[in-house]
């Protein structure tokens, strides 16, 4: 339990730094290519500590996933999470995979720009009250 309550508050932590990053106009600070640099590595920690987090749930609960994918199916079958819910959250998987790999500018101004849209924030807000230990 103790490892799921570290996971947590790492995800709580990231989730509050993301929420920074959502919330202030930091565009008036920044150019747009280090502000979509900010989003991205942002949305990087809050994905990993997310996965991380469901990944101590599901121990505590007696199953093991190895991958953000499997972890997430195994949230479906516990009914943890709703079905279009865990596919939002397969939309995270494709978008986190996109962001290590993507070398365009606008594919990346795209992907910030879907990182920031309520549905993905509103989804991790949920989930953090959720799985609150």
């Amino acid at each position: 339990m103790e490892k799921f309550r570290r996971a947590y508050e790492a995800f709580e932590k990231a989730f509050k730094r993301f929420e920074e990053v959502k919330s202030q106009n930091l565009m008036s600070f920044f150019r747009e290519e280090f502000y979509t640099e900010i989003v991205v590595k942002r949305f990087e920690y809050l994905y990993e500590a997310l996965w991380k987090t469901f990944k101590e749930f599901l121990r505590v609960r007696g199953i093991e996933c190895y991958s953000p994918k499997s972890c997430f199916s195994e949230l479906l079958k516990e009914s943890v999470v709703s079905y279009s819910e865990k596919e939002l959250l397969s939309e995270l998987i494709y978008i986190r995979s996109r962001l290590v790999h993507v070398y365009e500018e606008e594919t990346a101004k795209r992907l910030r720009d879907r990182i920031l849209q309520g549905d993905i924030y509103g989804l991790f807000k949920e989930l953090l009250v959720r799985l609150k230990p």
